[in-house]
């Protein structure tokens, strides 16, 4: 695939996210409980979203006094950032999947769970250290 359809692919992904009702043009309509379904697992990875992107305010906001300002602005730009992949990854796997149901396809498949379970395993491991050099010091 050549770099502009690759481009256009993420370009049409992206107006179905604006146009969800083109998405109701495909394949058939399914048994509504599993475009709920996958409307409840849309609004999880938000939800998910909103608490990175709190965790970042709150990093950054409330232990001025207790980390040095660059590893403070690591952390909160990490979770600010986090929050915003699930909220694009959110969206983006709402169409992919409403997509796959309507046309009777298997669901698509990703590697973001995983990765943004490292990611948060790394961030949790980083302040047990903060925490920890913080008790010491």
């Amino acid at each position: 695939m050549s770099d502009a359809g690759g481009l256009r692919g993420v370009r049409d992904s992206v107006r179905l996210w604006l146009a969800p009702a083109r998405v109701r043009q495909e394949g058939a309509t399914p048994d509504y409980r599993f475009s709920l379904a996958n409307e409840r697992t849309f609004l999880a990875w938000i939800r998910t979203a909103l608490a990175l992107i709190g965790g970042g305010f709150a990093v950054d906001q409330f232990l001025t006094d207790h980390l040095v300002h660059w590893v403070r602005v690591v952390l909160a730009v990490v979770l600010l950032v986090g929050g915003v992949a699930c909220t694009l990854r959110a969206v983006n796997h709402w169409v992919r999947c409403e997509r796959a149901i309507r046309r009777g396809t298997d669901l698509p498949v990703s590697r973001f769970p995983a990765l943004l379970a490292l990611l948060i395993a790394v961030l949790a491991v980083a302040m047990v250290a903060v925490v920890l050099l913080g008790r010491a010091g």
